[in-house]
């Protein structure tokens, strides 16, 4: 008896410190970015595009075309990952062969390396689709879907992300108790105005924390749109789908390693990587507090 509390105390004391270094590690990284960048940011460098050698300026471009494609990606992906969700947790049966396909497609996608969905994009959805589109509407004259841009590179992170929505929030739906079902149906109701009116709004919470996920995911991934869309330097903003644009993660990377004086860009590096990380959580909290609202408007 007296061994079993003594490991279990030790195993508490284990996990309590893991969870500390883990804290500890994050503040450590905060801080040294807020320390590296702080005497960078200002108003006009939010705000101003970059100039010439990157050395100077501002990443209002990068800003806006991260916002951009994590919006294009959340509209793109959120939506197929659910509807996925809704067949495998309502209408698929367990011995299906189409749902165990579907759930290992799931699972080698979760495994794949980011790089390759680069390459897949690249493949398949700019000198595929986009040079199809290409060749029906301008016969093959003008360039302007075959090429990187920030559709395409959205798309590309949408099923990058699309593994983290499925399972999310077939999870959620899996949480309904089987008996909300039993007895809307025994009312008279189909099985479609079951899940639209009993098992869609008592998972909503858990959509809304998939599409948090696929945010948390996308807003930071640079190796799916080397090849599919962002610019390194681009000082004007997209106006079309077609266009190319910035991005904070490939712009932090770029001046990290590619800069040919990395000492005058390091400033710039750390108040960037500041900057995604607050806008990386602006847009976690936005779907925390719709997702706190949504909650409290079902107990209510």
């Amino acid at each position: 008896m007296m061994h079993s509390k003594l490991l279990g105390r030790i195993l508490v004391a284990l996990t309590a410190i893991s969870a500390l270094l883990i804290v500890a590690v994050v503040i450590l990284v905060t801080a040294t970015i807020i320390v590296g960048g702080k005497d960078t940011i200002s108003w006009a460098f939010l705000t101003a595009a970059p100039s010439e050698g990157m050395t100077e300026g501002g990443i209002f471009p990068a800003i806006v075309g991260t916002a951009l494609l994590v919006i294009i990606m959340s509209v793109a992906g959120v939506p197929i990952g659910t509807v996925t969700a809704l067949y495998l947790s309502e209408y698929a049966s367990r011995k299906s062969r189409i749902a165990r396909a579907i759930r290992f497609a799931v699972n080698t996608l979760a495994g794949v390396p980011a790089i390759v969905f680069g390459l897949f994009g690249l493949g398949f959805f700019v000198q595929f689709v986009g040079a199809g589109m290409d060749n029906v509407l301008t016969g093959g004259v003008e360039l302007r879907w075959g090429q990187p841009n920030i559709l395409w590179a959205s798309l590309t992170m949408a099923l990058l992300t699309l593994p983290v929505v499925i399972v999310s929030v077939e999870e959620a739906m899996k949480t309904v108790p089987q008996d909300f079902r039993a007895a809307s149906l025994a009312l008279g109701a189909t099985k479609w105005q079951t899940i639209w009116k009993i098992v869609i709004p008592n998972s909503l919470t858990g959509i809304l924390t998939g599409g948090i996920l696929a945010v948390s995911r996308g807003a930071g991934e640079v190796a799916p749109i080397l090849f599919t869309g962002a610019a390194y330097f681009l000082p004007q903003l997209p106006t079309a789908l077609s266009d190319q644009f910035m991005e904070l993660g490939y712009h932090i990377y770029i001046m990290s390693t590619q800069s040919t004086n990395v000492d005058a860009t390091r400033g710039i590096q750390f108040a960037t990587t500041l900057v995604l990380l607050l806008l990386t959580f602006i847009l976690n909290f936005s779907a925390i507090f719709l997702r706190s609202r949504v909650r409290a408007r079902q107990i209510t």
